[in-house]
């Protein structure tokens, strides 16, 4: 049954002081792109509605390997399905809020001013690519903020402070946070009420609550063993500690490496290494292209399930395609500066379980939300309290600082 009567006015949550015990709007796994994601069909949603979606081309700018962005147009949908991939979140989700927002699902016609800023008005994030990547980040912020940053509080539009403390859950927290930078109090308490956003979500996709909801994460979680994702006898440079896994409100989930290549200073910032990254476990390559390569290491070829690896700024050239096998140790393809946003060539690395971003090093973590430290051939992953990207590896009495650059032995690693 739907539980549409259990968001009442009366249960909504009390500012800056106590407050009633609150439903969750959306189980956490209908928030990341979790196993509970891998059966829903694009094409064949997109097919079944009459709205704006369907017949979009949108924009977008993709960096290539020389660090220069690289524009081109796809359709809608595909753009909503790139950006729920790299952030991984839910696709449903994204486009329950395109239609909330700005009626793109189920409208065939809609404003100039849908079409450009369906959910922020900011000429900085123009168009459905900038607006949808600007959302993602916001929601992640609030999911992973809440879950792995001790986030307690947040702020609406119009400075009404919401508090925490007892929220049902991060993917809960993650909505009540995003429509807060887009409300003040009176209105953001309709939206993430009984007729508010939860109703357009049940008509795109049915009560998410009609299974029982499944944690993505499990207790006890144990990292398999990891190998660090360059050659044995090489050393490169640690130039990042922990920090955000995909966008700056992810969980800060990845470590950056720069390549060892010689005469770094005669060349540009962003180039093509002559030095493989490598498999750091057996697997399967789940995805490949624009700088971003997926290692599935349960093998099943799908990433919203279980273990996988993302590898960032990976050149076009000499890049494993998906579908291979490959072996811990086996050549994934070459740094440079491709994907995402990236100044010099480097790998970005991070690791994702059913979905979910996990932090390198979890200082906020509480014993129900503890997830295993990164570790790679016996180095674990430190990373400062909110200081981003900042932090070092060590193991046993060795430590190696995370510095950008290469102008110092302190952040040089090898094994």
């Amino acid at each position: 049954m739907w539980r549409l009567g259990w968001l009442i006015l009366s249960s909504l949550i009390l500012t800056t002081g106590a407050w009633a015990e609150q439903p969750p709007l959306l189980p956490d796994s209908r928030f990341v792109y979790s196993p509970d994601a891998a059966t829903f069909d694009m094409a064949a949603f997109v097919e079944g509605q009459a709205g704006y979606l369907r017949q979009a081309g949108v924009t977008v700018v993709i960096n290539g390997d020389d660090g220069q962005p690289q524009q081109r147009t796809e359709a809608a949908a595909q753009v909503v399905m790139r950006v729920a991939r790299d952030y991984s979140i839910d696709p449903r989700l994204l486009l329950a809020l395109l239609d909330y927002q700005a009626g793109w699902i189920r409208q065939w016609r809609i404003s100039r001013e849908a079409r450009l800023y369906p959910f922020i008005a900011d000429e900085n994030y123009r168009g459905l690519y900038a607006q949808l990547k600007w959302a993602a980040n916001e929601l992640n912020r609030g999911f992973y903020g809440y879950r792995f940053r001790n986030m307690r509080a947040f702020t609406l539009a119009d400075g009404t402070e919401i508090n925490t403390y007892d929220a049902p859950n991060a993917a809960t927290v993650a909505l009540w946070r995003f429509f807060g930078l887009l409300y003040g109090e009176a209105q953001w308490q309709t939206v993430t009420g009984e007729n508010g956003f939860i109703t357009t979500y049940a008509a795109l996709f049915g009560d998410p609550f009609d299974a029982p909801p499944l944690s993505p994460l499990p207790e006890g979680l144990q990292q398999p063993y990891l190998r660090l994702p360059f050659a044995r006898g090489e050393v490169w440079r640690l130039t990042g500690g922990p920090h955000g896994a995909w966008g700056d409100g992810s969980a800060w989930g990845a470590l950056d490496f720069a390549p060892p290549d010689a005469g770094l200073d005669a060349r540009p910032p962003c180039f093509t290494s002559d030095y493989p990254v490598r498999a750091v476990a057996d697997g399967l390559i789940a995805r490949s292209g624009d700088g971003v390569v997926i290692l599935d290491l349960d093998g099943d070829g799908v990433e919203h399930t279980g273990w996988t690896i993302l590898y960032l700024h990976i050149a076009a050239q000499g890049r494993i395609e998906a579908g291979q096998t490959v072996a811990a140790g086996d050549i994934i393809g070459y740094p440079a500066c491709a994907g995402g946003s990236s100044a010099a060539t480097h790998l970005h690395i991070a690791r994702r379980y059913n979905g979910v971003w996990l932090p390198a090093y979890c200082h906020d973590c509480t014993a129900r939300t503890m997830t295993p430290q990164f570790v790679l051939s016996g180095w674990w992953a430190v990373g400062y309290a909110g200081q981003v990207y900042q932090g070092y590896l060590y193991r046993g009495e060795r430590r190696v600082e995370a510095i950008e650059g290469r102008h110092t032995q302190e952040n040089e690693i090898s094994w």
